[in-house]
């Protein structure tokens, strides 16, 4: 069905000048308005001006004004929003006010049906329409936390998660109302499921009522379980799928399995942190896992090849040359955590030369020797050596 067909208008045309697209005044009668519209339709028509874009566009200007100020009920709901746009919300000009200004008020008083009618009529649907569904609310997010071992970080896991959250009363079904009683429309919001309230100045907005909270009916007799506010707490377990690669802190989206909506309304969002217990061999550094690896004085001075565990794979041998110093760092391709677009990063592995701290009398006696051929080594030459000016 059309705008047309069914009396509403788009919210769009509060802001175009269509009296003027037909060049009329606002005053026009509805004659006036039909010559313009006429001359102007055959003035710009694409059959006569098959080539000129401009015509074109003229013509659906004069049309489309034509088609809210040639009918006599768009031209009022019109004329409203105009005013009440131009004016800065419906209000005077000016640097201050005298009283208080409602916009619904401001609206019957100018022979609508208020200011949430007219936009119901600007959406299509007329304020019937509007006051018979109850507002659908999106149910609030939640949060929550787990604890998973460093291993099943890289490799993900599934969790059970207990939640617990506002729903709607289980004995009332979120009604309010004690079961068996019938509910009529809320006295206090007349069942729009809210009333307005000022903010300060001329200004006044729409809250929710809280005779009805927002659900336009209420009970004589209130439900027993939740006492008239129409919510509980429910409790759930659920699975919630980890993936690989989560980082300690990291925090996951879980849409739907938030809190239950309101009235038919979507299911809110849970958040889970998830935190990683540290592993007692491997650290992580973004893809990369990393490991301290001891070696002794030997080993980093003559060379040597040392094992390395992975984490859930094979044992891979390490190649050390000789002479590597305290604090080098070696990569090993492929052995680190599982990448999000695939693959693994690598396992870099750090040289820790260990100094003994005791010696026997033959390795005391062997490292004197090596002191003795060592002695005019210069290894602190340097610390006395200064800039010249």
């Amino acid at each position: 069905m059309s705008d047309r067909d069914n009396g509403g208008i788009r919210s769009d045309w509060a802001t175009k000048d269509f009296y003027a697209v037909l060049g009329v005044s606002k005053t026009a009668s509805a004659d006036e308005i039909k010559k313009a519209y006429r001359r102007l339709a055959r003035a710009n028509h694409p059959d006569s001006h098959p080539d000129d874009a401009a015509k074109h566009e003229k013509f659906k200007q004069v049309a489309e004004a034509y088609d809210v100020v040639g009918d006599a009920d768009k031209r009022k709901k019109y004329d409203q929003a105009r005013e009440l746009f131009a004016s800065g919300g419906g209000f005077p000009a000016g640097g201050g006010f005298s009283q208080t200004v409602n916009l619904d008020d401001l609206m019957r008083e100018r022979g609508g049906g208020g200011f949430g009618d007219l936009f119901g009529d600007f959406l299509g649907f007329g304020a019937g329409q509007r006051r018979a569904q109850p507002r659908a609310a999106r149910g609030a997010d939640l949060e929550t936390s787990t604890t998973i071992g460093f291993s099943d970080a890289l490799e993900g896991i599934t969790v059970s998660l207990r939640v617990a959250s506002d729903a709607a009363c289980p004995t009332c079904s979120g009604t309010g109302g004690k079961p068996g009683t019938s509910p009529h429309r809320c006295p206090t919001c007349e069942g729009t499921g809210f009333v307005v309230a000022s903010v300060g100045g001329a200004f006044s907005m729409n809250e929710t009522c809280p005779g009805c909270g927002g659900r336009q009916l209420v009970y004589d007799e209130a439900c027993p379980t939740c006492h008239g506010s129409g919510r509980g707490r429910s409790a759930r377990t659920i699975q919630a799928k980890v993936p690989a690669g989560v980082k300690d802190g990291q925090r996951i989206r879980l849409r739907g399995k938030g809190a239950p909506g309101e009235r038919g309304g979507p299911a809110g969002d849970l958040y889970v942190t998830v935190r990683v217990t540290p592993d007692r061999v491997f650290g992580r550094k973004g893809d990369d896992l990393t490991i301290d690896v001891p070696v002794s004085f030997t080993e980093a001075a003559l060379g040597a090849q040392v094992k390395l565990p992975t984490l859930g794979g094979a044992p891979v041998t390490l190649k050390i040359p000789a002479g590597t110093p305290n604090g080098r760092t070696f990569r090993v391709r492929g052995k680190g955590a599982p990448k999000k677009g695939g693959g693994h990063g690598d396992l870099l592995a750090t040289v820790e030369v260990q100094v003994p701290a005791h010696l026997s009398d033959e390795a005391r006696a062997a490292l004197e020797t090596y002191a003795a051929a060592t002695a005019d080594a210069p290894l602190r030459a340097g610390l006395f050596e200064r800039t010249e000016a």
